[in-house]
């Protein structure tokens, strides 16, 4: 062993380092934004949850009640609907993740100190956000009910205000079930991303390239005979996974399999122009694997997929909107536990579809700019 010759080594690989400029922000900026990431996203409270009121009291009480939720910071009445079927609408539909119901005479039971009833109802969709939420609830009509009722014997012999809790969609609360879809459209975005930016970065590097470009080949032939494998591949990875979602870890799927193949298809798009992307900004595979590590890890957690988005910080929650994965994983799970229809989904539907095409079609074009050239 001669240190000489591994100082030697050592010397030329960061002399290699230094000369890849692709590589150096990633090395250098990757722990930074990770470290940022987790510090905003692990360590905040989960608040501004999506409320739905549903007042048929109108007193007093009934205000003091909406506004105990809203003070709290964890609430933000986000639909005020006025009959059962709105207010179902509204869970359906991704509006409120959380929703009371007053009943009437609820005033005139806590004037005449008798006991109250407010129903509660948590879209189980996301566990971690719903188990979260029915905490918060809970303690907040605990303490309501003791400004109502005060804290001594007479609050107990009047029983207080309860609160009778439903969680819909997801009534035992079990994380699987909120995963095993979230895995649907995070499976398809690793996976085509990561295939189609390797495939390409590789024949770039054995030269095999340009070889393609002497025969009749053209560049239109060349990307559809790219694109439609790994689109065939995506299809039989989603159909596979799906299946044993299903029947392996028993996750009911109450929705249709048109608005979940037609949303994850359309996302599709998002993953192959992502894709395509990163073989634009590569020249080599480790380049490449590197550059969608560092584009992945931000959708990630960003998106609602490992952490509740509305436990971000307000300029992180903004940026979320900006992020393909995120309308998908809202379209999955509420067809996939809610049975929710287009109808319903209609605005995360849109904006996915603005992204993704945006995206593929950016894709699409820069790298049939790099095969002219």
């Amino acid at each position: 062993m001669s240190w000489r010759r591994i100082r030697t080594l050592i010397w030329k690989e960061f002399v290699q380092i230094s000369r890849d400029r692709a590589m150096l922000p990633i090395l250098f900026i990757m722990p930074i934004l990770q470290l940022v990431l987790f510090g905003y996203v692990v360590g905040s409270d989960v608040r501004n949850l999506n409320l739905a009121v549903l007042d048929q009291d109108n007193t007093v009480q009934s205000v003091r009640i909406v506004d105990g939720f809203t003070s709290s910071g964890y609430f933000t009445v986000s639909a005020r609907p006025s009959s059962d079927a709105q207010l179902k609408d509204a869970l359906d539909g991704g509006q409120a993740v959380v929703a009371i119901t007053i009943p009437k005479g609820l005033g005139d039971a806590v004037r005449s100190k008798r006991a109250a009833q407010i129903g509660v109802i948590i879209d189980g969709s996301d566990s971690r956000t719903s188990g979260v939420a029915a905490g918060y609830a809970a303690g907040i009509i605990a303490d309501l009910s003791n400004q109502f009722y005060g804290t001594g014997g007479a609050a107990m012999t009047a029983g207080g205000v309860n609160a009778q809790v439903r969680v819909l969609y997801n009534p035992t609360m079990r994380a699987v079930n909120t995963m095993v879809p979230a895995l649907l459209a995070f499976i398809l975005l690793m996976s085509t991303s990561n295939v189609m930016s390797q495939a390409i970065v590789k024949e770039r590097e054995k030269g095999t390239l340009e070889q393609l470009f002497v025969t009749p080949i053209g560049r239109a032939d060349y990307l559809l005979g790219k694109l439609l494998p790994y689109t065939l591949i995506a299809v039989a990875q989603l159909t596979l996974t799906f299946l044993v979602g299903v029947l392996w870890f028993q996750v009911p799927f109450r929705g249709s399999l048109l608005v979940t193949g037609g949303g994850l298809m359309l996302f599709m798009l998002a993953a192959l122009g992502i894709g395509m992307i990163v073989s634009l900004m590569s020249r080599t595979r480790q380049q490449a694997q590197q550059t969608s590590m560092f584009l992945q890890m931000p959708q990630m957690m960003l998106s609602g997929f490992m952490f509740p988005i509305d436990a971000l910080p307000k300029w992180l929650y903004l940026l979320t909107f900006l992020i393909p994965l995120r309308y998908i994983l809202v379209i999955v799970r509420a067809n996939f536990l809610k049975g929710s229809s287009f109808m319903e989904l209609w605005p995360q539907f849109a904006m996915m579809a603005a992204f993704s095409i945006a995206i593929f079609l950016f894709g699409l074009s820069r790298f049939s700019k790099r095969l002219a050239d």
